[in-house]
């Protein structure tokens, strides 16, 4: 989706708008797509529920934080704007909790240091579903991009959503369990929005904690604040040095987790979720179902199965998890990319509680991270092996793959039966032994991502190989 203003174009993608600072992320870019967001607002709530307002470490984030407060108080608008930035689950929860009428974010996520961007979290706690993007979107052409003016109908007044949000998450956790287990954690904040949050439930928790980058940095250290790989060098390092139990991370606005096994290990989120599903339901008691995207491990399926709970396959993007959410009992939904939710939590992705709740498992078993893994994998008749293709494309030879795989899948890859096609979101293929591959084309740039799950690293290559080749020969 894309709109073209006289500001410059604006870009909804699956969660909110992101641009690069000073060329399409400005001052009146973002005063526009406020005025759009609060066209939405009219016809959904009424005028004494506050809007509210948070921000990520970003450069100038607090101050299109302030700009759009400004904007919206001059509509008529109760704002209440926090008073440092914020974690996205943290704003979220108080959507919810303080019956607003949603809550703006300023954050880019995981983006680089250049980009920005805005989501709108309506009161219900979770990412904003299409119909009411779509809205929005919509509402952008006709909106205005001027100066509020000096005398605002609304108000804005300032506020510390922390106290509520940790009252909440230690609801969820054993916090005393924990305490027992006297676990040594090393956690690198990334310069993100946890510190003061993540590393504050880890002391009340009784871990001995060594933290890192728990400043703002607007630039990130140089690097990216997401929570995987090359980002992650020094946290091993100090994870295999002082022979800590867990070491931990968050992203740019906390809403994924990072984390790092006693060996020094980077977990995939495809590894995480296996591991949590199973504490939930083993150590926890906890029963419902369980939620992924197309994307994301069928060992999540097999651990379904083997429980004898529903599992459902999403569309990218967390709006969808946290739709399912407030549908049905949910005991975990999350995604490859790093996000998860458990039941009786919010339907937003919480790399916070998501980190707690990896110590939370180590604590109740008794046991190194690492070998949680190799009892979470077999127990679902693991492993299973992942890879992922970025194919940078010309936008006919992006067309011209979508078409082929939509008209003419193939009845097998790399030797294995194609049994059936999902047409969820992009392309999948599944196949035979449990393996499959979901070919998804970019919305924003000429680019085809290509996933793939199957048995063996031997037939994972087999199949990326094939892959590329079909591709190739389409352009």
């Amino acid at each position: 989706m894309s709109v073209t203003s006289n500001s410059g174009k604006i870009k909804f993608g699956t969660d909110g708008w992101r641009g690069i600072i000073a060329d399409d992320f400005t001052f009146p870019n973002v005063r526009k797509v406020t005025r759009a967001i609060a066209s939405y607002l009219e016809t959904a709530y009424s005028k004494d529920r506050p809007v509210l307002i948070a921000y990520d470490t970003r450069f100038l984030a607090d101050e299109f934080a302030r700009t759009a407060a400004q904007v919206l108080a001059d509509l008529g608008w109760t704002v209440k704007i926090t008073d440092r930035d914020c974690p996205t689950p943290v704003i979220a929860y108080n959507a919810r909790h303080l019956n607003s009428a949603g809550a703006l974010m300023f954050t880019a996520s995981h983006n680089p240091a250049p980009y920005c961007g805005i989501k709108y979290i309506p009161d219900y706690a979770g990412p904003a579903t299409p119909e009411i993007t779509d809205t929005i979107v919509a509402n952008i052409e006709s909106a205005a991009d001027d100066l509020p003016s000096n005398n605002p109908s609304g108000s804005i007044s300032i506020f510390d959503p922390k106290p509520d949000y940790l009252q909440f998450i230690y609801t969820l956790l054993d916090v005393e369990r924990i305490k027992s287990a006297h676990l040594k954690v090393k956690y690198d904040a990334l310069y993100s929005t946890s510190r003061g949050y993540l590393d504050e439930v880890l002391q009340q928790s009784g871990v001995e904690l060594e933290s890192f980058h728990t400043w703002r940095d607007v630039l990130f250290g140089g690097g990216m604040p997401e929570p995987k790989g090359e980002q992650l060098e020094e946290l091993v390092e100090a994870v295999r040095r002082d022979q800590a139990d867990l070491g931990l991370a968050t992203d740019g606005d906390s809403d994924r987790f990072g984390i790092v096994d006693e060996q020094g290990n980077v977990l995939t989120p495809n590894t995480v979720l296996l591991v949590l599903a199973r504490h939930l339901i083993k150590n926890k008691g906890k029963s419902g179902a369980i939620v992924r995207t197309v994307a994301t491990t069928h060992l999540l399926d097999n651990f379904a199965a083997k429980y004898g709970l529903p599992i459902y396959e999403t569309p990218v993007g967390f709006k969808y998890i946290g739709e399912k959410m407030r549908e049905t009992t949910v005991l975990i939904g999350g995604e490859e990319s790093g996000g998860l939710s458990i039941v009786g939590h919010i339907p937003e992705k919480d790399g916070v509680l998501a980190d707690m709740l990896v110590a939370e498992a180590i604590a109740y078993e008794g046991k190194p991270l690492s070998q949680l893994v190799k009892e979470a994998i077999a127990e679902a008749d693991g492993p299973l092996y992942n890879h992922r293709l970025d194919l940078h494309l010309t936008e006919a030879h992006k067309t011209a793959v979508i078409d082929s795989f939509t008209k003419n899948p193939p009845s097998e890859v790399a030797g294995i039966k194609v049994k059936e096609t999902g047409r969820k979101d992009g392309i999948k293929l599944y196949l035979e032994e449990g393996s499959w591959v979901l070919l998804r084309p970019s919305g924003t740039e000429p680019l085809v991502r290509v996933y793939m799950e199957t048995h063996s690293p031997e037939k994972l290559s087999q199949i990326a190989q094939e892959m590329e080749s079909v591709i190739a020969k389409l352009g």
